[in-house]
């Protein structure tokens, strides 16, 4: 850490402070920590149980339909909600992680687990009533059908 702060211009001793300012591996002492804020209380962790993935996403449409492809691998057709709203298509669901009782240490997790959704605005109108998804491999495919009626009209103007 000395080399660090040397090399971007810290001080000795204000180091410290920098690092607790930035979240910093400053490690605790016995007056209080680094993530204490200045109410004294313990920051809240930015991944609580309410915190949602977001979801990855291709989207493509061809002459008669709109597509979204997405890999949610170890989910279960079951874990997972589509709802479309007017011209949104939310996706949504939960990646739950079967626990070993053995394990003592992690070396890596990059995989996210719980709760994961994406909300993606509509490019084209689409016939909600025969929207169909599926799962395979890991791989979820939802067709959006193109709604038949023409969108655009035409206006008279009228001369007062």
């Amino acid at each position: 850490m000395h080399f660090l702060n040397k090399l971007i211009g810290i001080k000795e001793g204000e180091g410290e402070e920098v690092a607790a300012n930035y979240g910093g591996g400053v490690p605790e002492s016995g007056s209080g920590s680094a993530s204490e804020g200045k109410s004294g209380g313990k920051e809240k962790d930015w991944l609580d149980e309410n915190y949602e993935g977001q979801l990855s996403v291709d989207v493509y449409g061809t002459e008669s339909e709109v597509v979204v492809v997405s890999t949610i691998a170890g989910v279960k057709p079951e874990d997972i909600d589509i709802a479309i709203n007017n011209d949104m298509l939310t996706i949504r669901g939960q990646r739950s992680q079967e626990k070993e009782d053995s394990v003592s240490d992690h070396y890596y997790q990059e995989c996210y687990w719980g709760g994961f959704s994406r909300s993606i605005i509509l490019p084209v109108e689409v016939e909600a009533d025969k929207v169909s998804a599926s799962l395979k491999n890991g791989v979820l495919v939802v067709r959006l059908p193109r709604s038949r009626k023409s969108k655009s009209i035409s206006v008279r103007v009228k001369e007062e």
